[in-house]
């Protein structure tokens, strides 16, 4: 059980990891895109709007189709879907192309993404101790990787298809063979995880978790669209430098994930969430009154280390609490439909910040995902094992789930 455990944990990073790449391939190289096909700029955020939206369909269907069939299978061939429909977009040359490229992308990332956490969550159960962050981790490094490939085919001026179709036929038939490693319910017979059941008296419990995954959401799109801007025109960067905040988030997200699961281990969820949330809010409010280009991202920074952790928590907290209710199958649906407020999230936090930074001012629009993300601190309990008795709950809980896993892992 051991090795199986250590093999599927390696293939399901490498899922995230590839995820991350595909993820970061396409986002980074929308001016591309819009160029190849003659989108507009009044049609663009039409199909901008449209992935997350069909990625919350997917992620619904999901939480349906995981009764039927295990987790490990939706996201084996999810995955290849994603990474055809990528080439897809780089290939494809009429509008017609690019709209059911991206649809079928938006659909497959939705799939992708509940499952591939469905497994986490129920692979943390196994062992007994915190790695969620560790998966999510592969994926901003698989984010890091993606965006520097695009800016490879972007300076060398290379077509779309000519930048992706290496990623896809090196990506595909590596992700088809690790997929054979995954761990449907962290070792459990796939038929006892793909009941589906749920928690009696519903999900009503979730509601404070999907509302930390929309926080830090808006924060996270509120970096990813609006940091260069930020720096260019508000602190008066250079163009060049106004690349840099990004890049510096990814990688601190990255480093505050890999050292993550031991302060879960160390501290506890609950404090590891607050203390993320905190941080994160620290990192806002240096933005908003940042007084140069080199403060500001400064404030960036901060913002990595803080956002990094809240969304891998509130996949696992969801997981571990529909699992505490007794039926393991809740904890599937709980993902899938928790995951449906990562792209609400997305959805909200690009157009807010800009609607406030014409109306308002820039400075201004940064101090409302400020308060926002201390939000969490209201529903930081929500993250403790057991909800009902948060005094050592995380303690209980993991020493219940050791009994569980393999020993020594």
């Amino acid at each position: 059980m051991t090795d199986v455990l250590r093999r599927g944990r390696a293939s399901l990073a490498f899922g995230f990891l590839v995820q991350g790449v595909a993820f970061a391939l396409l986002v980074t190289r929308i001016p591309a895109v819009q160029d190849r096909y003659g989108v507009s700029d009044a049609l663009l955020p039409v199909f901008l709007a449209a992935v997350p939206i069909l990625a919350g369909i997917g992620s619904v269907t999901t939480e349906r189709l995981v009764k039927r069939v295990p987790p490990s299978r939706v996201l084996r061939w999810s995955q290849p879907v994603v990474l055809l429909a990528l080439l897809g977009v780089g290939a494809g040359g009429h509008m017609a192309v690019l709209g059911v490229a991206l649809a079928a992308f938006g659909l497959a990332v939705g799939a992708l993404d509940a499952s591939m956490n469905m497994l986490g969550v129920s692979l943390q159960r196994a062992y007994g101790r915190s790695i969620m962050l560790s998966f999510h981790a592969a994926y901003s490094l698989g984010g890091i990787v993606g965006a520097s490939l695009a800016w490879v085919g972007a300076h060398w001026d290379l077509a779309l298809w000519v930048s992706y179709l290496p990623v896809v036929l090196v990506l595909l038939p590596a992700a088809l063979v690790g997929s054979r490693w995954y761990v449907d319910g962290g070792g459990e017979p796939a038929s006892e995880n793909a009941k589906g059941e749920q928690a009696p008296g519903g999900l009503k419990w979730l509601l404070p978790l999907c509302l930390v995954m929309t926080v830090a959401y808006i924060g996270d799109s509120t970096v990813s669209n609006w940091s260069a801007k930020y720096l260019q025109d508000v602190l008066g960067s250079s163009e060049q430098m106004a690349t840099v905040p990004y890049n510096v988030y990814m990688v601190t997200t990255l480093l505050g994930r890999a050292i993550g699961d031991v302060g879960v281990r160390r501290f506890g969820a609950v404090a590891v969430v607050r203390a993320g949330a905190l941080v994160a809010a620290v990192g806002f409010a240096v933005v908003a009154g940042a007084s140069g280009a080199w403060v500001g991202m400064l404030g960036f920074t901060l913002l990595g280390l803080g956002l990094c952790v809240l969304v891998p928590q509130t996949f696992a907290a969801a997981g571990r609490r529909a699992f505490e209710s007794g039926r393991p199958g809740a904890s599937d649906a709980a993902v899938a439909r928790l995951n449906v407020f990562n792209y609400v999230g997305f959805l909200i936090g690009s157009p807010l910040v800009g609607a406030l930074g014409d109306a308002w001012s820039y400075r201004g629009a940064m101090l409302v995902p400020m308060v926002l993300v201390l939000v969490t601190l209201v529903y930081a309990r929500s993250f403790a094992a057991q909800p009902d008795r948060y005094g050592g709950g995380h303690e209980r809980a993991r020493t219940a789930d050791v009994g569980r896993g393999s020993d020594g892992l």
